[in-house]
């Protein structure tokens, strides 16, 4: 055994110390060794998201615009976690996005991961990995919100509204972007969304969860880079908040809630300890403010 097995055997030791054998089995499926499985995700992913857009508009067209466009934002962000893996060495494997049922869930999928394999070896490394998903996905989603958002109807809400209609919680930037966009909107009057805008609505949602300071999230990453292991106050404080806006405020958080709980609120170490410096601790900062502002409390209001 060489240097580099012993110390990904060690690696993978101090994982198993912060998640049970299953979980870690679980993990473990995800590997680049059948890249078979990316592909056929990849594809079930764009049939269940196509699906999804035409099941909500009526039209093939709307389907396209949907799928095109969340799977570019999703395809965004987990790239710039793979480049950025590749930038300093960290084994990964190509993104696997996760099907999922259109009657189920309002936006035919989970989302996308990629695996990394291999140790993280720096605070440094882990804090460019980290945030680099989250802008990259950004690029891509604030054009699909300012545009779709243009290409949306402006509807009379004192009129009588499409059976089974949702309307979307809206974050601080969302809600900026689309003045941008179009303006304010008159008394009584709201936008009927576009595809390719609510696939920029789910994008930005998409980001504020990774975003959380919790566990192995992005937003966890970025934390633990930042701080080293205080990190862990931080996520418990972060996790405490978020099961009061479960208790509290929105209930359909709670399944994400007990994700959260299962997969461990804890990070694990990199190899090198060493602070990051200044620049990327004001980066840092800028990212959990995109957090902030993107973050929905109540994101559905049936």
């Amino acid at each position: 055994m060489n240097d580099r097995d012993l110390l990904e055997h060690d690696y993978h030791q101090q994982y198993q110390q912060f998640y049970s054998k299953r979980r870690f089995r679980i993990f473990a499926k995800l590997n680049s060794q059948n890249p078979k499985l990316n592909i056929i995700l990849f594809i079930a992913t764009c049939g269940t998201t196509f699906t999804t857009g035409w099941l909500q508009n009526g039209s093939w067209q709307s389907g396209v615009w949907y799928s095109a466009a969340i799977i570019s934002i999703l395809f965004a962000h987990e790239m710039g976690h793979y480049l950025m893996c590749r930038k300093y060495g960290i084994r990964a494997t190509l993104p696997f996005f996760i099907p999922f049922v259109p009657f189920i869930n309002p936006f035919g999928t989970m989302g996308a991961v990629i695996r990394m394999e291999s140790p993280i070896p720096s605070r440094r490394a882990l804090f460019d990995v980290a945030v680099a998903g989250p802008l990259a996905g950004l690029v891509v989603t604030i054009p699909c919100i300012y545009y779709g958002i243009q290409l949306s109807e402006i509807v009379d809400m004192t009129l009588p509204q499409s059976p089974g209609a949702i309307t979307l919680g809206e974050s601080f930037l969302y809600q900026q972007i689309s003045k941008l966009a179009i303006g304010v909107l008159p008394e009584n009057y709201d936008v009927m969304l576009h595809p390719l805008a609510f696939a920029g609505w789910a994008g930005l949602f998409v980001t504020a969860l990774n975003l959380l300071p919790i566990g192995q999230l992005d937003g966890g990453h970025v934390v633990y880079a930042m701080i080293g292991k205080r990190h862990k106050f931080v996520a418990f404080a972060a996790l405490a908040a978020f099961a009061l806006i479960c208790l509290f405020k929105y209930r359909g958080w709670t399944l994400l809630l007990l994700l959260i709980l299962w997969f461990g609120y804890r990070h694990p170490p990199t190899i090198d300890e060493t602070p990051i410096d200044g620049t990327r601790i004001v980066i840092g900062i800028i990212t959990l403010i995109i957090f902030i502002i993107s973050f929905t409390p109540e994101p559905f209001q049936f």
